[in-house]
């Protein structure tokens, strides 16, 4: 008798494999996704958080200075900087001479629109204004039309 020989099996994969293989990689690419842009969207936001708390306290303590007759109080102002420009260049405090106190280093950047465009609030303006009146700067909130991951407008923080 003649024996066949039996062929070695090949290695590979079949097509159901295959098909099962690109299955779970789409799924877990489906869920990974949306985590990914959480976690940007997140990031940004505590950017934001920061930025905001960086400009008031720098606008606080300029109040501060002012309040304590270390910066000359110009007449309608209420103490507070006539803008962000002046917290970067600085002020000439009374009786130093030739030595300008700088309450930032920079202007930061809104991360939600990208610029240092910030929406401006004077002390006379009412509290959810979206015009600025121009005589001083009291608070400063963010230009973007979005929604934070808490429900809130991002110009309302």
């Amino acid at each position: 008798m003649i024996e066949k020989r039996r062929r070695p099996a090949r290695g590979g994969y079949t097509l159901a494999e295959l098909v099962l293989v690109c299955t779970l990689l789409v799924t877990l690419a489906g869920v990974a996704l949306p985590i990914g842009k959480m976690t940007s969207t997140r990031s940004k936001e505590a950017d934001l958080r920061l930025s905001l708390r960086l400009l008031r306290n720098a606008i606080d303590e300029y109040k501060r200075f002012s309040d304590n007759g270390l910066i000359p109080i110009e007449l309608g102002t209420d103490g507070y900087p006539p803008d962000l420009e002046v917290l970067v260049e600085g002020v000439e405090l009374v009786g130093l001479v030739d030595n300008r106190y700088r309450f930032l280093r920079r202007i930061p950047t809104d991360p939600m629109t990208g610029t240092t465009e910030w929406g401006l609030r004077s002390y006379q303006d009412e509290w959810d204004s979206d015009s600025w009146g121009g005589s001083n700067v009291y608070d400063v909130y963010s230009e973007s039309e979005g929604v934070g991951l808490n429900g809130v407008e991002y110009r309302l923080w």
